[in-house]
């Protein structure tokens, strides 16, 4: 999603990073791994229980016997840009991610309502704990973690804050959907409408922003803070308006006691058009700190 803020604030972002060396690029994202016949790298549709229906879902399963470490990815609003680049990185460092479409977006049956997306989060890692799943999809229930773009990353804080179990959680270019509620309910129904709404079912802007002005306090990642203290988390933002609502975050957390969290900012767009490469190296290399 794209909320666009003043040039002021845009002012305030911290410097961009440098760009990544090659010593810095893991060699998973440029090399496949070695094929292991009895347990190959593979791609198992599923269809994963949450509210009164089954979400669209495909695992991308690590070759090797595993158990995996296994990481559960949220897209956006509407989910344009999926980040299943992302997703075959980190299958070829050795992780199972586990991707899928929120309940009324991109074809899973039910009506699209943002409550129903961190519903739908928790039944993906429902999903990954369960014993017969992890069995049958080479999947660790214990090594798991929550990774989401844009207002996937609103899902990812939200989760991640009452979800301790978890080995840690990314936040890529994030949303504060709590921070839209407090706009004027014109301009909320505005910025909701321009992030296009083709790929939902059963809602319109109007109905989004109701949601949102509704839950602006539960749906504020912010007020999470104190719960997200403990919790091993990277934040990345780029230059699209929204880094202010991240750093917001990370200072929360660090006012909270905090000290897990790592950030990271890069000069590129929202969906780090001519940075992906990049958004893998920086993934990988932390999702290496995690084992």
């Amino acid at each position: 999603m794209r909320i666009w803020i003043s040039a002021a604030a845009l002012a305030a972002l911290p410097l961009p990073a440098f760009a990544a060396s090659p010593a810095d690029i893991p060699a998973a994202i440029y090399t496949d791994p070695p094929a292991d016949k009895a347990h190959p790298a593979a791609m198992e549709v599923v269809h994963i229980p949450s509210g009164k229906v089954a979400i669209n879902s495909v695992v991308y399963v690590a070759a090797g016997a595993g158990p995996h470490p296994t990481v559960v990815l949220c897209h956006g609003l509407p989910g344009n840009e999926k980040s299943l680049d992302l997703a075959q990185a980190m299958r070829r460092a050795g992780w199972t991610v586990i991707t899928f479409n929120y309940r009324g977006s991109w074809g899973s049956p039910g009506d699209y309502r943002f409550a129903q997306n961190l519903e739908d989060a928790d039944a993906a890692l429902a999903f990954a704990r369960d014993p017969a799943n992890a069995t049958k999809l080479r999947i660790d229930p214990k090594r798991l973690v929550i990774m989401g773009h844009s207002m996937g990353g609103w899902v990812t804080a939200l989760t991640a804050a009452h979800d301790k179990e978890l080995l840690g959680a990314a936040m890529i270019s994030a949303g504060n959907m709590g921070w839209l509620g407090e706009l004027p309910r014109d301009q909320a129904v505005k910025a909701l409408a321009d992030n296009g709404m083709e790929a939902l079912a059963g809602t319109t802007p109007e109905i989004l922003a109701d949601e949102i002005i509704a839950n602006t306090d539960r749906f504020d990642f912010v007020k999470s803070a104190p719960q997200l203290a403990q919790t091993t988390l990277f934040v990345l933002t780029s230059d699209d308006g929204l880094a202010p609502m991240s750093n917001a975050l990370s200072t929360a957390i660090a006012k909270a006691g905090g000290t897990r969290t790592k950030t990271v900012h890069v000069a590129t767009d929202h969906s780090w058009s001519d940075a992906r490469i990049r958004l893998q190296a920086e993934i990988l290399n932390w999702l290496a700190t995690l084992k």
